[in-house]
């Protein structure tokens, strides 16, 4: 392991499970490959809108595969992620909109560094795509904030703060800084070696990006292997 941080930048939707997946193997990784790691949400709309792009459970057949891959995946990578009773209303009808504002109202209060918009995004990954809740309504995002580890008075405060324009400007920023790296989906995996940004797409190039970086992969659960040595 080299001894110099590394920075990897995670832009994110809750709404995509592949995001998930990559969010939960990066911070596993965080210690392994002694990397500084940075959580970006961003709104997966704007990106496929702004890019062009369309959504792959749009065309049957990829939809159909993408649930078998999500149940491999889940299993193979550790992530309590299931599909929801209702995944088109709750991708394509319901959003994640108001989720991802209140997580960037998270980010511009964090005064512990990433932790707490960590364990307030894992929360509400959770309720979207292991739990089958709602992810919209004030309540369900105050839920999740103080499963997280904030006070009732806080969680308040981030509610009211996520409908202000300001946070509303924020993610449009952070939107169309996913964009200005070429994004077309999520999640975007931005590593950065020798001065030079490497963008990666998807949860499944751990181990090309532990190439370009110089560190090793050993496999989606890195604890549970390394006990074994």
């Amino acid at each position: 392991m080299s001894s110099s941080r590394k920075v990897i930048e995670l832009f994110y939707d809750v709404v995509s499970p592949y995001s998930w997946l990559a969010f939960e193997v990066l911070c596993r990784y965080r210690n392994v490959w002694n990397i500084e790691l940075k959580f970006h949400p961003a709104f997966l709309g704007g990106v496929m809108q702004g890019s062009g792009n369309r959504p792959p459970a749009m065309v049957p057949n990829k939809g159909e595969y993408l649930v078998k891959d999500l149940t491999r995946l889940a299993s193979y990578m550790n992530v309590p992620l299931c599909q929801p009773s209702n995944t088109f209303e709750v991708m394509f009808e319901k959003g994640s909109l108001a989720a991802m504002r209140f997580i960037t109202a998270v980010v511009e209060n964090a005064k512990d560094g990433d932790r707490l918009v960590e364990n307030v995004s894992r929360e509400v990954w959770k309720r979207i795509w292991s739990t089958d809740q709602d992810i919209c309504e004030p309540s369900s995002l105050s839920e999740a904030g103080l499963k997280a580890g904030l006070s009732s008075s806080e969680v308040e405060e981030l509610i009211r703060q996520a409908k202000s324009q300001p946070v509303k400007d924020k993610l449009k920023q952070t939107t169309q800084e996913a964009l200005d790296y070429k994004a077309f989906g999520f999640p975007l995996i931005i590593c950065h070696v020798d001065g030079k940004p490497e963008v990666f797409f998807g949860s499944d190039r751990f181990e090309l990006m532990a190439y370009c970086i110089g560190e090793k992969w050993l496999g989606p659960q890195p604890d549970k292997l390394t006990s074994y040595l």
